[in-house]
């Protein structure tokens, strides 16, 4: 899908965090982003329980909220409370959503463009120009995310490089990504961050740190392959 040569090793998101250890786990094992959630789901968290995950993380790691369709005022309050480094937005965001949360609070605003296939939303090339990142997940329904589903990677890959062309965006890869298939989806997608919850779970919302290491280490073997 791209030129030979060496691909940059992505970063690592690990998202849907409910406990204060599983930060510092995620930390030990070289994520470079932790995120918790504010949307509805089986991994939602309070604001009080959310402070004391982020508590403690060193001043380099990324702290991440992902938000529903909240209004951009209380988005914008929450994540200055917690000091956050992006708000990532589900719901299917438009480029008027980015731009309202954005002229309320400095921080980097994330859009999910959710997939069913291997077409992309008619807005994601709008979102890649608009947003300080992109998160492409898949699309299911009841469900906003962290739900195991993987993408067909081979058949998005010539529509996300198109809609990312010129763009100085980040492009964050999630959905269905595990130890065992994180390289795979790196060297056809070429992602600046690769985003995980459930592939990294003992049971739903506990993070096990074995598998973090492991998809670390997935992620890693790039370096070495390359």
């Amino acid at each position: 899908m791209f030129p030979p040569g060496p691909l940059p090793v992505p970063d690592i998101k690990f998202c849907g965090l409910t406990r204060p250890q599983d930060a510092t786990a995620a930390v030990a094992a070289g994520a470079r982003y932790v995120g918790v959630v504010f949307a509805p789901g089986p991994r939602t968290q309070q604001l009080d329980h959310a402070r004391r995950i982020f508590a403690g993380l060193p001043p380099e790691i990324g702290r991440v909220g992902v938000f529903d369709a909240q209004p951009p005022a209380t988005i914008a309050s929450q994540a200055t409370a917690l000091g956050l480094t992006a708000v990532q937005l589900h719901g299917d965001p438009s480029v008027a959503d980015v731009e309202a949360l954005r002229a309320l609070w400095q921080g980097q605003v994330w859009a999910v463009v959710r997939v069913h296939g291997a077409e992309l939303p008619a807005s994601a090339a709008a979102l890649f120009a608009a947003a300080n990142a992109v998160v492409l997940d898949a699309r299911v329904d009841g469900a906003l995310g962290g739900t195991g589903v993987t993408l067909p990677w081979a058949g998005l890959a010539a529509r996300v490089a198109e809609a990312r062309r010129g763009t100085r965006s980040l492009f964050v890869l999630a959905g269905g990504l595990r130890p065992d298939n994180v390289a795979q989806a790196v060297r056809v997608l070429n992602p600046d961050v690769v985003d995980v919850s459930s592939g990294i779970e003992s049971t739903v919302g506990i993070k096990d740190p074995a598998r973090m290491r492991a998809f670390r280490d997935a992620v890693r073997s790039m370096e070495v392959a390359r």
